[in-house]
C-alpha cells in the first residue's frame, strides 16, 4: 500500500507540475504574440496603390507608403506649414531669390546601401525634370542644378519663385531615389517600371511586400539616419468598403480608419476607440458654370443665401469642420476680411419669385459620402426660396470633360485642395486662366493679374493681401464659392500616439515613422 500511495501521490504531482509547465508557456506564448502584435500597425487603404515611383504618378492611396519610404529635401512640419529640413540640414536664398543652395545631412544611405550625396539629389531632380513623367512641373522653374562638392546641392532657377520651397515640401515634392537603383534597372525607361512596385529611397521604412489589390508591408529601416520609428512593421491591407474598415477596427483586426468614418457616429464611439483630429486643406467649394441660372446677380445672391455654410456646417461635420473664409484654405491664409454670405431668407424668396421658376443641377465630383450630405442640405435650404435643385454623381473623369459642355451641372462640388502650403499653388491649380483644375474654364483677367502679382511677392502679409483680394474677386463674380473647410479625423485603437497627421497631405496620412503606442 505504502508504495502504492507513493505512486499515486507522485503522478498526481507530475500532473500538477506539467499543468502548471503548460500553463506557463501558454503564457509566455500569449505574452510574445501580444508583444509582437503591439510592435505591429495596421492600417487599410480605401484604394489600390497605382505606383510607388514618386515622379510619375499623383499617388493618394499610397501616399503614406511613399513618404515614409522616400525622402526630399525639406518638408513641412507636423500638424502646420512650416518648412523644415529633411535631407537638407540646411539651406541659403541668394538675394534675387535665383539661387537655393542646400546643405546635406551627413552619413544617410539608401535602402540598397548606396551612400546619400549631392550627385544622388541631382540625378534624381534632373530624372524628375527631365523624364517626361506627370510630376516634372513642380522643377519646371529649375534652370540648372549642380554639386558643388559631395555634401552640397546648388539649385538655380529661371525666375524667382517664393513658393519654390513649398513645392519641394509638397507630399508629392521631389524625392530622392538611390542612383545605383535607378541605373540598375534603367531598361530605357528611367526605372520607371521597376520602381512601380519596387521601391530605393532613404526613408524609415522599406517597401518588404507589394500585392496589388491585396496589402502592401513596410519594415522599419534599422539603419535610418534619423529618429527610429516605434513600430518594426507596417501592414496596408486594402479596404475599398468603409463598412468593413469600421467593422475590421471594431474586431480588432486593424488599428484604425484614417478618413471616411461616419462624422454622425463619432459622437458615439466604442470605449477602445478614439479620435486623433488635426486642421486640414481639405476645402469644400462651390465651382460655377458659365449661363448659369447663377449669372444673373439677384439669383446668385438669393442662391449664396440659401447655401450659406454657417447654415449647415455643424449638421454635416459636427464640430470638425469651419466655415472657409476665403477660396484659400484657412490653415493657408488667414482672411482679413472673410468672404460674406447673405442672410436675408425672405429677399431671397422674394427675388426668385420675381424672377420666375430656378432649377439648379449639382454635380458632386465623386461618391465620397460628405459631398452627398452636403448637397442634401444645400437642397433642403434651396427648396426654402423656392429654387428646384438636384444632384447626381459625376461618372469618374466626367468632371474633367466639362468645359464648353452645355450639358455640364450648373454648379460643381469638389474639394479644391492643393498640393503645397503655398497660396500660389491654390491659385494657379484651381482659378486662373489656365489652371489645369480650372474646370469650367472660366476667366477673369483682372484677378488672374493680381494673383500674378502676388506670385513674386515674398513678404508674407503683403503676398496673402493680394491672393485674399483675387480670391474676392472670384467670388464677387460668381465663379467660385468657398464653402468649408473639414479637419482631418482619424479613428484609432485607444493609446496610438504622434499620429504626424500635416494640414497639406490628403486626409488620413498617417505618419507611420512618428505614430507610437
Amino acid at each position: 500500500m505504502p508504495i502504492i500511495l507513493f505512486a499515486s501521490i507522485f503522478s498526481r504531482f507530475n500532473q500538477v507540475i506539467s499543468l502548471r509547465l503548460l500553463a506557463f508557456l501558454l503564457g509566455s506564448l500569449i505574452c510574445v504574440a501580444a508583444g509582437h502584435a503591439e510592435d505591429i500597425l495596421r492600417i487599410p487603404y480605401s484604394s489600390d496603390i497605382g505606383t510607388l515611383d514618386p515622379d510619375n504618378g499623383f499617388e493618394v492611396a499610397g501616399l503614406t507608403a511613399l513618404d515614409n519610404i522616400y525622402e526630399g529635401l525639406v518638408k513641412y512640419e507636423a500638424g502646420s506649414t512650416r518648412i523644415v529640413g529633411s535631407l537638407a540640414k540646411s539651406w541659403e536664398i541668394s538675394g534675387d531669390g535665383l539661387t537655393y543652395t542646400f546643405h546635406l545631412v551627413e552619413g544617410v544611405k539608401f535602402h540598397d546601401g548606396t551612400a546619400l550625396n549631392a550627385d544622388a539629389v541631382v540625378t534624381s531632380f534632373k530624372r524628375r525634370r527631365d523624364g517626361g513623367f506627370v510630376q516634372n512641373y513642380t522643377l519646371a522653374n529649375m534652370a540648372d542644378i549642380a554639386a558643388s562638392d559631395s555634401s552640397t546641392v546648388v539649385v538655380t532657377l529661371r525666375h524667382a519663385q517664393p513658393s519654390f520651397l513649398d513645392g519641394l515640401a509638397s507630399p508629392w515634392g521631389p524625392k530622392i531615389i538611390s542612383p545605383a537603383a535607378i541605373s540598375d534597372h534603367a531598361k530605357g525607361d528611367l526605372a520607371t517600371g521597376w520602381l512601380t512596385d519596387h521601391t530605393a529611397g532613404t526613408g524609415p521604412f522599406k517597401l518588404v511586400e507589394f500585392k496589388r489589390g491585396e496589402h502592401y508591408v513596410l519594415a522599419r529601416n534599422e539603419d535610418y539616419w534619423g529618429a527610429k520609428p516605434y513600430f518594426s512593421r507596417v501592414e496596408l491591407p486594402v479596404i475599398p468598403d468603409i463598412g468593413q474598415q469600421i467593422l475590421k477596427l471594431k474586431a480588432g483586426e486593424i488599428d484604425g480608419v484614417p478618413t471616411n468614418y461616419p462624422f454622425a457616429q463619432l459622437g458615439s464611439l466604442p470605449a477602445d476607440l478614439e479620435i486623433t483630429s488635426a486642421p486640414s486643406m481639405t476645402q469644400f467649394e462651390a465651382f460655377v458654370k458659365p449661363g448659369s441660372p447663377l449669372e444673373d446677380a439677384e439669383v446668385r445672391k438669393a442662391v449664396l443665401t440659401a447655401i450659406n455654410p454657417n447654415f449647415w456646417v455643424s449638421d454635416a461635420f459636427g464640430q470638425y469642420a469651419h466655415v472657409s473664409k476665403s477660396l484659400f484654405p484657412n490653415i493657408m491664409l488667414e482672411a482679413a476680411q472673410p468672404v460674406q454670405f447673405p442672410t436675408d431668407f425672405d429677399a431671397a424668396k422674394s427675388a426668385i419669385a420675381k424672377h420666375g421658376p430656378v432649377t439648379l443641377d449639382i454635380g458632386l465630383y465623386s461618391a465620397n459620402p460628405s459631398y452627398g450630405r452636403i448637397a442634401d442640405l444645400m437642397i433642403a435650404q434651396l427648396s426654402m426660396i423656392g429654387v428646384k435643385a438636384t444632384s447626381h454623381i459625376m461618372p469618374p473623369g466626367a468632371a474633367y470633360a466639362m468645359k464648353g459642355d452645355p450639358t455640364a451641372p450648373d454648379m460643381l462640388l469638389i474639394i479644391a485642395s492643393p498640393d503645397a502650403a503655398h497660396p500660389d499653388n491654390q491659385a494657379k491649380a484651381f482659378f486662373t486662366k489656365d489652371a489645369p483644375l480650372n474646370l469650367y474654364g472660366i476667366v477673369l483677367p483682372e484677378a488672374d493679374a493680381v494673383v500674378a502679382e502676388a506670385a513674386s511677392v515674398t513678404d508674407v502679409s503683403k503676398r496673402n493681401a493680394l491672393y485674399e483680394k483675387a480670391g474676392q474677386m472670384y467670388f464677387d463674380a460668381g465663379h467660385f464659392v468657398p464653402l468649408v473647410d473639414v479637419d482631418d479625423v482619424v479613428v484609432h485603437r485607444k493609446g496610438l500616439k504622434d499620429l504626424g497627421l500635416r494640414p497639406v497631405f490628403p486626409r488620413g496620412s498617417v505618419d507611420f515613422s512618428s505614430v507610437r503606442r
